[in-house]
């Protein structure tokens, strides 16, 4: 008989439909939610990462929502740290503990192992910034790629955030971050993990759903909720809490570099981009069951799946 799942990764593109996927599985098994998402992490940052309401968290146990201030910083490390606990405390009360988000590489660092990399450096950040601001992301893309060509080739030209801790990597240790990365010790192994996939199997019905939750965020108020941490005087742009999708161009319309609308479109158009990267890592795991919430009765199946899995 194989073991019991030591944990369940619930994975899948933004807009997929893993939270009410979730919400299905919890409410039916003895699970709790440790959420696997770089931007719920942080405070006020409730309508645009589509956090689960207070209502549900009050119902429903949830882990690693609301842990920091945007105004700081929060590194996969740390998620590595805090989701084992997390993990180790939720088996101690005879649960199982269900990661559930799209951060691919919060489960890269747990399945995969992380690498010992330095911390960030807020200074040298802001002056690839600087840069980017006039030559553009791409330009610095090149320039990763003239020295680190393994990691160039893995990273987008538009991918910012990448690019920068790339380079950061580089700037801090001398060494390419590839080399790097290649260092690593897995935390969790392979086989103690129920890993799902959710995804709609046809790309133009991920395409609208989020389409449609974009148009339903800014309803609920997505501007005011950015325009409240643009009031801050501790928060700027460079702040990781605001390159997140939506909130980085949410903000620039704040500043006035261009309208509402563009703004929104290019939000939409950047939640599509992030959804294909996530598409892109997620095949490493086509010996997964992959789960279309879309199809009538899947969730119920993939219920009984688990339920067994769990014994």
């Amino acid at each position: 008989m194989p073991a019991l799942p030591q944990a369940i990764f619930l994975m899948g593109p933004t807009g997929a439909g893993k939270s009410d996927v979730a919400l299905a599985l919890v409410q039916q098994l003895p699970l709790e939610i440790v959420s696997v998402d770089s931007a719920m992490v942080f405070r006020g940052l409730d309508i645009g990462t589509a956090k689960p309401a207070k209502e549900i968290r009050s119902r429903v146990a949830h882990h690693l929502i609301d842990v920091i201030d945007p105004a700081d910083s929060y590194s996969a490390g740390r998620f590595v740290r805090d989701a084992v606990a997390a993990m180790s405390e939720i088996r101690a009360r005879g649960r199982v503990p269900l990661l559930v988000g799209g951060t691919m590489l919060y489960f890269h660092a747990l399945i995969d192992g992380l690498a010992d990399l330095p911390a960030a450096d807020d200074e040298f950040r802001r002056e690839l910034d600087e840069r980017a601001a006039v030559d553009g992301w791409p330009a610095l893309h090149a320039e990763l790629a003239a020295r680190d060509p393994v990691a160039a080739a893995r990273i987008e030209p538009a991918d910012g955030q990448r690019i920068q801790r790339a380079l950061e990597v580089m700037h801090a240790t001398g060494s390419p971050i590839s080399e790097l990365q290649g260092m690593r010790t897995p935390l969790i192994a392979r086989a103690e993990v129920l890993r799902i996939v959710v995804a709609p199997m046809e790309r133009k019905a991920l395409h609208l759903r989020i389409e449609r939750r974009l148009a339903l965020m800014m309803e609920q108020g997505f501007l005011d909720e950015v325009r409240q941490l643009h009031g801050r005087t501790d928060l700027d742009a460079g702040r990781p809490a605001l390159r997140a999708v939506g909130y980085r161009q949410l903000w620039a319309h704040l500043e006035g570099r261009y309208g509402l609308d563009e703004a929104v479109s290019r939000t939409l158009a950047a939640t599509r981009q992030l959804a294909k990267r996530q598409l892109t890592w997620l095949r490493q795991h086509r010996d997964a069951p992959w789960i279309d919430p879309l199809e009538s009765g899947a969730i119920d199946h993939m219920t009984r799946d688990v339920r067994q899995a769990l014994g």
